[in-house]
């Protein structure tokens, strides 16, 4: 009797571990973002949601170099950014950008290329980025995108 409870107990135990899952399954949830090597959605202005554009606004930190790089909403811009992961300090340096007019997005560009002039720190929670300045709200507000 002691060893069909004991045989019952064991293949319980061995259909539990069958069952556990070691984090190599796929699964509908992407992985938390990394502030570097990401695309960075631009979602939010000052608070305000980004309206949609013929092209997305967005931006990547590259690892390599401390490089930036993205569209502002009209033009692409580049620059140098200083990161302490420690500390989530955040600086952007040098950011240059095309110069063309155009008839939308100007204003959304206008106000990220000011939220990267003024940005001091970030947060980063998940998949979303946040550039702020002091412990005030959030400048400007991404979301990461992952290729499909």
């Amino acid at each position: 009797m002691k060893s069909v409870l004991f045989a019952i107990s064991c293949a319980g135990f061995l259909a539990l571990g069958a069952c556990a899952t070691d984090g190599s399954a796929s699964s509908t949830e992407p992985p938390t973002a990394n502030i570097k090597g990401t695309y960075w959605k631009l979602v939010e202005l000052n608070g305000q949601p980004v309206k949609a554009l013929e092209r997305e606004p967005h931006l990547i930190l590259k690892a390599e170099g401390n490089r930036v790089s993205g569209f502002g909403g009209c033009n692409g811009f580049s620059g140098g950014y200083e990161l302490n992961e420690e500390t989530l300090r955040v600086r952007f340096v040098g950011v240059a950008s095309t110069l063309m007019a155009c008839a939308e997005g100007m204003e959304v560009e206008q106000g990220l290329h000011e939220a990267l002039r003024t940005a001091d720190n970030y947060s980063l929670n998940g998949n979303n980025l946040s550039l702020n300045k002091a412990r005030m709200t959030p400048l400007a507000r991404f979301e990461a995108v992952y290729l499909k």
